[in-house]
């Protein structure tokens, strides 16, 4: 049984798990990384990366389809067949020897297997020939095992057979119909895409009010609308009772309403949860399958020797790709000064390099559906369970003459939440199309607390459907 010994063990090697072990390194400190699947993690191989190649193509269509004398230049369908054959080629056939090539030009060895953490700062590794290696860290281990699909316990559910995220995103048939169990982002996205594809019954059940539910809850209305004029069922206040794959193959649905409904795949998009049950963590007293609680350095709470880190979707912070990474960042930089003694790394202040501050202020995200929604920051609803002194502004951002430009009868909404007290935004959402690309600028001017009598200063370029900040600026009455 080999033991080796490295200054820091990461345990998967998601983007989140490379970026902390990669700036160890750089830090001066020696890292290896364990992963039992597929060097890049989910996001490169069944969610971000995949999912939005998927949509991307259809969205082009979209796109084209909106402006008189392009629309008249298209005709016919998504080719069904290149759109997966791009999407392939995007996550490498789900092949990951780039990734792997890519840890050893940055000096970052790789051990496949399973891990457990059997102790402080010992973690075991079993590969898939039953050979265990012992790990032992000098200074850190960091835990960025991700998150996995949730799949509810529904009855007949799991004898269906159902997609999870992973299916939506690599499937290589349209089903003629889909049901999709969830609301949220992965639900309106998959019905997005699916749609496009050319499935001919998409239908939405959601047991919340609306969807979206954690955003601004006209985004969810505007997205409703927009579905249901392109063919998508969306079923709110609505639960399962059971379902039933049927000898030909077709699901049965029954509803809490009563009403069956009938489809050829079923889509479990209701959550997700933390890959930590089979980690060992009742070795370092922690509960197995628990989310791992942490400081802003990424520390674990509850864990005696300040040595255990969690970073990215298993600490529940952010469950996005873009946070898992900045997080990481801030955890592989925050181990290394730490290894050195570096007193500002001791209990770092908020805003500063080894503080992870944004994933509680300044979350932006982009729902890459039909229309687009993009958030950062705090909704009205959250401002003011926080005690701000909130106003909210809102602007039709059809009426902005750079959207009106982009595309015919643009149709899409924005939102600024400001704290009147401070004089500052805390929160902006965008609907409509291509307003994934308008979000960074919100996410400045919320990081950077750009005062209102400043941001009036800076000028939108005409005509761009960035003048919405005119515009909304305008209607606080600057």
């Amino acid at each position: 049984m080999d033991e080796l010994s490295y200054d820091v063990i990461v345990i998967g090697a998601g983007s989140t798990g490379e970026n902390v072990a990669d700036r160890a390194v750089k830090g001066g400190l020696t890292a290896v990384i364990v992963e039992s699947e597929l060097v890049g993690g989910e996001c490169s191989y069944w969610a971000c990366v995949p999912s939005k190649a998927l949509l991307r193509p259809g969205l082009a269509l979209v796109d084209a389809r909106s402006v008189a004398g392009a629309r008249e230049a298209v005709a016919g369908k998504l080719d069904v067949q290149a759109v997966f054959k791009r999407r392939d080629s995007f996550v490498a056939n789900w092949n990951d020897s780039g990734q792997v090539k890519w840890l050893r030009n940055a000096n970052i060895d790789l051990l496949r297997g399973h891990a457990r953490l059997t102790g402080e700062r010992r973690v075991s590794v079993m590969d898939k020939a039953g050979v265990t290696t012992n790990l032992i860290a000098r200074q850190a281990v960091a835990v960025c095992a991700g998150s996995q699909p949730t799949v509810p316990d529904i009855p007949g559910l799991a004898e269906t057979r159902p997609w999870t995220s992973r299916e939506a995103v690599s499937a290589t048939m349209v089903p003629r119909r889909l049901a999709i169990l969830g609301g949220g982002v992965v639900a309106c996205e998959m019905a997005t895409a699916w749609k496009q594809l050319g499935t001919e019954e998409v239908t939405v059940i959601q047991r919340n009010a609306r969807l979206i539910p954690k955003f601004e809850s006209f985004a969810g209305e505007l997205l409703r609308t927009a579905f249901e004029q392109r063919g998508i069922g969306v079923l709110t206040d609505t639960t399962v009772r059971r379902m039933d794959r049927q000898p030909d193959g077709v699901v049965h649905i029954t509803l809490s309403s009563g009403q069956i409904i009938f489809a050829d795949e079923v889509l479990a998009a209701t959550g997700r949860q933390p890959r930590t049950g089979e980690l060992g963590l009742e070795t370092v007293g922690l509960k197995p399958g628990s989310w791992l609680e942490v400081d802003d350095s990424m520390r674990v709470n509850g864990v005696t020797g300040n040595w255990l880190y969690a970073a990215g979707d298993v600490n529940h912070r952010a469950l996005l790709t873009h946070m898992g990474k900045y997080q990481a960042r801030m955890c592989g930089d925050v181990i290394a000064a730490r290894a050195k003694n570096k007193p500002e790394a001791s209990a770092p202040n908020a805003w500063t390099k080894y503080s992870a501050t944004a994933d509680i202020w300044a979350v932006p995200q982009v729902v890459f559906s039909d229309p687009e929604v993009a958030a950062v920051g705090l909704t009205e609803a959250g401002a003011k369970a926080r005690g701000i002194n909130a106003r909210v502004v809102d602007y039709d951002i059809g009426n902005v003459e750079g959207a009106a430009l982009y595309a015919d009868d643009y149709k899409g909404r924005a939102r600024m939440v400001i704290d009147q007290t401070r004089g500052v935004v805390v929160g902006m959402t965008l609907v409509g199309p291509s307003v994934g690309e308008l979000i960074h600028a919100a996410t400045i001017a919320i990081v950077g607390e750009v005062p209102l009598s400043r941001l009036w200063h800076a000028v939108p370029s005409y005509p761009t459907i960035s003048e919405i900040w005119l515009r909304l600026l305008e209607a606080l009455g600057l």
